[in-house]
């Protein structure tokens, strides 16, 4: 399986490379993690709608889409494992989308076939890079009954 998490905003800080850099490496090869970052528009009316555009177009045409969106569905960590185990039995690739500033364009929430909330809380997106790498990971972990996820 591959799995694209496709990112607004470029030249993360150090900190966030090497967390998301961490958790990616650590993943199984069944289960590949790729960041495919997309340039932050200048502001504008048309801002969100020119960044999903571009999100999308990072997209692999066969793939699930995942939108990474404050109104989707809360996971456990063992809901996200048993969704992961069922895409990857499926054959399916994953696109993971993450919004700019202005959050996820009309045109990805609509492509998404699944929209997934991190938390009610609000973060920044590049730290989200760093929690959907690690939740990834965690899922695999318990996945694989290793001891890295202790719930």
């Amino acid at each position: 399986m591959r799995i694209r998490l496709i990112s607004v905003g470029a030249r993360a800080p150090q900190w966030v490379q090497e967390g998301y850099a961490e958790y990616a490496r650590r993943m199984p090869r069944e289960c590949r993690l790729e960041l495919i970052e997309v340039p932050a528009e200048k502001g504008g009316d048309s801002r969100k709608l020119r960044e999903g555009k571009r999100l999308l177009a990072k997209a692999g045409e066969g793939d699930l889409v995942v939108a990474l969106d404050p109104g989707g569905t809360l996971w456990s960590t063992e809901q996200l494992a048993r969704r992961l185990a069922r895409w990857m039995q499926e054959g399916r690739n994953l696109s993971l989308l993450v919004g700019g500033a202005e959050g996820l364009s009309c045109d990805c929430l609509e492509r998404a076939s699944v929209h997934w909330s991190l938390s009610p809380l609000t973060f920044p997106h590049l730290l989200v890079r760093i929690l959907v790498a690690e939740q990834l990971y965690r899922a695999c972990s318990w996945l694989r009954g290793h001891p890295y996820h202790r719930a």
